[in-house]
Formats: C-alpha cells, sequence, structure tokens
C-alpha cells in the first residue's frame, strides 16, 4: 500500500526541508507547490492570478500524485494544507485511491519563521516565493490552525 505524506505548516517553518529530507529517506516522490509556482510564474506572481496559478498547479500535481498512487508508490505533497477543507479532501483522495496518509505539523516560532522568510527573501532560489510583510499578515488570516480530531507527527523546527 502506498503512502500520502501531506506537509503542513507555515511559510518558513521549514516544510520543504523536512520534505526534502523525507524524500530522502523513504525514495519518495516529492511535489512542493511553491517550486512549481515560482517555475512557472516567477517568484512573485501577479496577486490577483494568484488563487488561479495555485489552483492549476494544484491540479496538475493531484493528477499525478494519483497515478502514482495507483502505481504504488509514495507521494510527499509540500503544499501547507493551511485549510481544513484542503486538509479534509487529501484523505478523501488518499482514500479513493486506496493510500495510507501520514500527516506531519512542521512548526516552529513566529520569531524564527519571520527570520527565516526575510532571509529566504534577500537570496530568493528556485523554490522560493517572494512573502512581504504584506503577504505575510494575509497569509497568516488563512492559515487554519489543526483540530482535535487530526492526528499528526510533530516536526519541530526551531533549532
Amino acid at each position: 500500500m502506498a503512502n500520502l505524506h501531506l506537509i503542513y505548516g507555515f511559510a518558513g517553518a521549514g516544510k520543504t526541508t523536512f520534505a526534502r529530507k523525507l524524500e530522502a529517506e523513504i525514495s519518495a516522490i516529492r511535489f512542493t507547490h511553491d517550486e512549481w509556482m515560482v517555475k512557472l510564474y516567477g517568484h512573485n506572481p501577479d496577486e490577483e492570478r494568484f488563487s488561479d496559478y495555485y489552483n492549476r498547479i494544484s491540479d496538475l500535481i493531484w493528477n499525478l500524485t494519483m497515478q502514482l498512487l495507483g502505481l504504488d508508490r509514495d507521494v510527499i505533497l509540500d503544499f501547507g494544507f493551511w485549510s481544513r477543507k484542503s486538509r479534509d479532501e487529501a484523505r478523501y483522495k488518499a482514500k479513493i485511491a486506496n493510500a495510507e496518509v501520514k500527516f506531519y505539523f512542521v512548526t516552529c516560532s513566529e520569531e524564527v519563521i519571520r527570520k527565516r522568510v526575510a532571509k529566504r527573501n534577500s537570496n530568493l532560489t528556485n523554490d522560493s516565493l517572494w512573502i512581504d510583510e504584506n503577504a505575510f499578515e494575509l497569509f497568516k488570516q488563512s492559515y487554519e490552525a489543526l483540530e482535535e480530531d487530526e492526528n499528526y507527527i510533530l516536526i519541530q523546527t526551531d533549532s
């Protein structure tokens, strides 16, 4: 049975670093949403089109993910999964694919997050979106905390 590894956490928490490490450890296929966004639309996609871009990429990645799970391949989705709805949809899709879900909560203090985001902004790489203060605050409003019934593996990245 294939495993679908879902990576939840805020921008700068260390999701992609953790996803890459997990990818190497378990030989899974990793999809990092931000990498696709940067390659297709640049480091700072148009705010008015961002949602459309996000959805297009998500659909492509999910199509590939479902194919891979059907081939009994483990997949890591480094999406963030900021809403309960997106987490529930991912769990449902895993069930359809007869895959086991492993859910990771990657977290650290807001102070560390802000430092990481500032450092990343000063040296953007091929997998990093530009996140200014306005975007950071907007993201915080969209970030839904995990609920009691959501089982997860905690990954603390403060150090």
